[in-house]
């Protein structure tokens, strides 16, 4: 659904109430107090699969798309006082080294009275911007997804900047997912979280997720905390050097990832106001151990 359009900075009318409440309701954002909540910024037209090459052309980066590329150049990087990474399946580790490595199958589970909502989410807001389309349906992504790991790189210094996870459906070619990886420390947990940010419209939503190990090797990521600074959801709307910021104690995650008769498997749980509204499962194949099979393993 497109909605009024306010101009080339404002943007869509809908996205710009969106981020006069993120500025009525939050906190002014200051980059260099709040280093952990700095992201890539959406364009008011959208976000889409070409979101890295547009932001490669504008600050002059190389863009990288190969084979074994992970979302962490190394998972030792959480390690903090709670949190051994050791303690995690060496194959859950090489899924977060080499992401690029595997191929998603994915089912989705609406919980009951919240489709509706998710529905009208997708209508005003996510098919527009090709950002943040969760499946409505199992339908959706019956034929698999389409999952790419992108890197930006500085070509002076060789450094990577950024770290990007394009999933898509081919069924529907909507993009389901932008999100721009990495792990940072945040004031309210003693080690390094992992941390998404999903470009939006002059702005962000960033999740940060702290890390648990299991006894069984398998890997917990929480999105639970209880004030600014913790883990958790956050809405950053950008403004010149600065901006402003919200905290929703409301939104949870719990993403768990575990080892299941010889297969990699994740359970993604969605909570809002306590109540589960959606779970995600994923199968995590990588390409050298499930032959091709038409379009759910495409790349």
């Amino acid at each position: 659904m497109k909605g009024p359009w306010l101009g080339a900075d404002r943007g869509s009318l809908s996205d710009w109430v969106t981020q006069r409440w993120v500025q009525l309701t939050g906190r002014r954002f200051d980059p260099d107090a709040m280093p952990w909540l700095v992201g890539p910024v959406g364009f008011p037209t959208g976000i889409g699969s070409g979101f890295y090459a547009a932001v490669a052309e504008s600050k002059g980066l190389q863009l990288q798309e190969r084979p074994g590329q992970g979302l962490m150049s190394d998972f030792s990087t959480l390690e903090g006082p709670e949190f051994d990474p050791a303690a995690v399946d060496p194959e859950i580790v090489r899924f977060y080294e080499r992401t690029s490595d595997y191929r998603l199958d994915a089912w989705s589970q609406w919980c009951g009275a919240f489709w509706p909502f998710g529905w009208l989410l997708a209508v005003i807001f996510s098919r527009r911007l090709q950002q943040l389309n969760i499946p409505l349906s199992s339908l959706d992504t019956s034929r698999g997804l389409r999952s790419r790991i992108i890197t930006l790189v500085d070509p002076q210094t060789k450094s990577v900047c950024n770290t990007g996870w394009v999933r898509e459906l081919p069924s529907t070619n909507n993009v389901v997912y932008v999100g721009d990886y990495s792990t940072s420390s945040i004031p309210g947990s003693t080690g390094p979280c992992v941390k998404v940010v999903f470009p939006l419209p002059n702005g962000s939503a960033t999740v940060l997720l702290r890390p648990e190990a299991l006894s069984d090797g398998s890997l917990k990521l929480h999105s639970s905390g209880s004030g600014f600074g913790d883990p958790g959801f956050y809405f950053v709307v950008a403004r010149g050097s600065g901006g402003w910021t919200r905290y929703v104690r409301t939104m949870r995650e719990l993403i768990h990832v575990y080892v299941s008769n010889g297969e990699l498997r994740t359970d993604h749980t969605f909570r809002i106001w306590g109540l589960t509204y959606l779970r995600l499962h994923y199968r995590l194949d990588p390409w050298s151990e499930r032959p091709l099979k038409g379009p759910a393993g495409a790349a």
